[in-house]
């Protein structure tokens, strides 16, 4: 079985793209939907299922996995310590936690998960043309199971991630995962207890300082894994990204699974990381609205029965990628020193030390990074980003033309894309249209985004807003590419904003870029210098710029691609500076952070209907979030809680500064990135 190191992990994710080949052989791909529509899904769900676990293990009945949570010492100690500070009887601690755990626990049984194989199965081959999976990711994975304690942690683009995961593995017969779910699924009835029994563990969204319930799920999640009873499944973003582009990583659960292997209790432990694309998303306009204010619909069985009329929609293709198993123990060598753990008692619990902190942070990161290199690219996502550059339409054969460039454009940077082999590019981009009628049309030859039409007179802000629908869910599958052109993107940029060709000037422009922007793109924190190198080595390869001595200059045929990459972030850009402008314009001296949202898309829509912004982006609410949170860590805006509310506090000449940067007004560079 061969796992990551720690040195090949980096060069997974790191490797100099000089030492790439520019059609990189990944692993193929099997259709699992192909048996299922030659044979019987009865037969397929009542079949024989005998997982291999790891090192033989016997099945853990659901009450003996919980009995051993409640007599751990951990959580014992706890639980006196919060009998201290409340006064209550440890006893009655001990029922809470008892109760919790109750609430908890999964309740794993086959014969639900035999019902689930049986259901999904025709809805799968309603919904989707194909699900391809990487069976040699399956094999190492099989392997891996045996050898040590696995954590899966799959992309989360869409509510049916982790049905599609546990779907896979019982097809290929593996131990199904326990997984973690948010509270919300729960309230479903009948669904939220059949998600229990086919491995869900539900868990709140946020603990505050509820101490004991913490100490119950970290211990759950952690005998789980010390005992190898089921591979561990959650999501590192959290929760599902409603723009497609990979959220920044959350380490709550991620330290809890490494943590027995810093205590020395297991010997290793094995992450696996899995890329799910979607080729339509099923979610796709509902996240747009989400993003746009409307409320996220509350998870319920009556409206997943309304969800019904999905069924009637083409899906296209699903892909799964299973990752190469990154050891922990490989990674871990040399980064942190174990033995400090043997200073304490195992059972006291402590909080992380800071290069276990580190560690975490930067694991986290690098198997998002992963998680990105794996995903598979449709033709659509490329004709997305050149319709989002020309909202005013494309010629059909222009668009078509274009897409056949950015397509190689893509190759050349080592993207992972699915073009159908031997097929016509016209055929490509039609097929590809006709998946996705619902976001874009051709019309006298011309390609457009498609606009929901009113049933009846409709105000302008209203059909703002149909707009900006379309134009998000457009955005969505622009932003699945993002990663594989983010860095040379952010060159294109700097150069453009720079006062000058000198190499040091661009890259000040292009540090200041990746600090501004590392919340809306996963950016490893450390790797600046690697990401601007590579940057440059992407750029001189495809002819787009060339670096005599100390200075980056545009070639003759460099214009396309350069105006291209610009293009690419200038939603960006344009949002980050139309909330720039009105927290320095428009916000008032008590603005709460509650407020900040709803008041600066309102300050926008007003500059769209003015006709002085043309960017629908800016409404979204993620950009919004992640440009205050720039903000916030470059200290232009502090946050000062009053009450019990939290009010902004803006520091406005910092602001401004920012905004003159993100706008090209570069008189004085070096002044202005020192104000900051």
């Amino acid at each position: 079985m061969s796992t990551v190191c720690a040195s090949c992990f980096n060069i997974l994710v790191f490797v100099t793209l000089q030492q790439r080949d520019p059609m990189l052989k990944r692993d193929g791909f099997e259709d699992i939907l192909e048996e299922r529509r030659n044979s019987s899904d009865l037969k397929y769900a009542l079949r024989c299922y005998a997982p291999v676990l790891y090192k033989g293990v016997t099945p853990c009945k659901a009450n003996m996995l919980k009995n051993i949570v409640l007599q751990s010492d951990q959580l014992h100690y706890v639980i006196n310590q919060v009998s201290q500070e409340s006064g209550e009887a440890p006893d009655i601690i001990q029922e809470e936690a008892s109760v919790i755990l109750e609430e908890m626990a999964h309740r794993l049984q086959i014969s639900t998960v035999r019902f689930f194989a049986f259901a999904l199965s025709k809805a799968f081959k309603t919904l989707f043309q194909h699900v391809c999976v990487n069976e040699e990711g399956i094999q190492r994975l099989q392997q891996a199971i045996q050898e040590h304690p696995v954590v899966l942690l799959p992309s989360h683009r869409s509510y049916m991630d982790f049905l599609l995961m546990s779907y896979i593995l019982y097809t290929y017969d593996l131990a199904l995962p326990v997984i973690a779910a948010g509270m919300d699924f729960m309230g479903m009835k009948f669904v939220g207890e059949m998600l229990r029994m086919s491995g869900a563990f539900f868990i709140r969204r946020s603990f505050g300082g509820d101490k004991l319930y913490w100490a119950v799920f970290s211990e759950y999640v952690k005998t789980m894994l010390r005992n190898g009873f089921a591979p561990i499944e959650f999501f590192l973003e959290g929760t599902r990204s409603r723009t497609c582009k990979s959220l920044t990583p959350k380490l709550g659960l991620l330290n809890i699974v490494i943590e027995p292997f810093f205590k020395g209790e297991v010997f290793d432990v094995n992450l696996v990381p899995v890329s799910i694309s979607y080729e339509r998303i099923l979610e796709e306009s509902l996240y747009a609205r989400e993003l746009l204010g409307v409320p996220k619909p509350k998870e319920s069985t009556s409206g997943l029965l309304k969800a019904r009329r999905i069924l009637s929609e083409d899906y296209g293709s699903i892909h799964v990628y299973f990752g190469q198993p990154v050891s922990v123990r490989s990674l871990a060598q040399g980064k942190v020193n174990r033995s400090t753990y043997n200073l304490f008692p195992r059972h006291i619990p402590r909080k992380p030390m800071e290069e276990t902190q580190s560690f975490v942070n930067d694991t986290a990161y690098r198997i998002v990074r992963l998680q990105e290199d794996n995903m598979v690219l449709k033709p659509w996502v490329l004709m997305a980003s050149l319709l989002l550059q020309n909202l005013e339409g494309l010629e059909l054969s222009v668009l078509t033309e274009q897409t056949v460039w950015l397509r190689g454009l893509a190759l050349s940077y080592a993207a992972f894309l699915d073009w159908p082999d031997h097929a016509p590019t016209a055929k490509v981009v039609s097929s590809s249209l006709a998946l996705h009628r619902g976001l874009a049309c051709v019309s006298g030859g011309r390609v457009s985004l498609v606009v929901g039409e009113p049933l009846g007179p409709v105000t302008p802000e209203e059909a703002l807003f149909n707009r900006a629908v379309s134009v998000l869910s457009c955005a969505s599958y622009r932003n699945q590419v993002l990663h594989v052109f983010l860095r040379p993107a952010m060159l294109a940029v700097a150069m453009h904003t720079a006062a000058s060709s000198k190499k040091n000037e661009v890259y000040n422009c292009f540090s200041f870029l990746w600090d501004m922007f590392s919340n809306d793109f996963i950016l490893c924190p450390g790797d600046i210098v690697q990401d601007f190198e590579e940057a440059c080595y992407l750029l001189v390869k495809t002819g787009a710029v060339q670096m005599p001595q100390q200075d980056i200059v545009m070639t003759d045929i460099g214009q396309p691609t350069l105006s291209f990459f610009n293009g690419l972030l200038e939603p960006f850009l344009q949002g980050y500076q139309v909330v720039c402008r009105y927290l320095c314009e428009e916000a008032s001296e008590g603005l709460t952070e509650k407020q900040y949202i709803p008041a600066v898309r309102s300050f926008a829509v007003k500059l769209i209907l003015a006709g002085n912004l043309r960017c629908y982006e800016v409404l979204s609410s993620d950009m919004q979030k992640n440009a205050l949170a720039a903000l916030l860590r470059m200290d232009a805006v502090r946050k000062v809680k009053v009450a019990d509310q939290v009010t902004l506090i803006v520091n406005k000449m910092a602001v401004n500064s920012i905004d003159d940067i993100l706008g090209g007004k570069l008189p004085t560079q070096k002044a202005l990135l020192a104000r900051l």
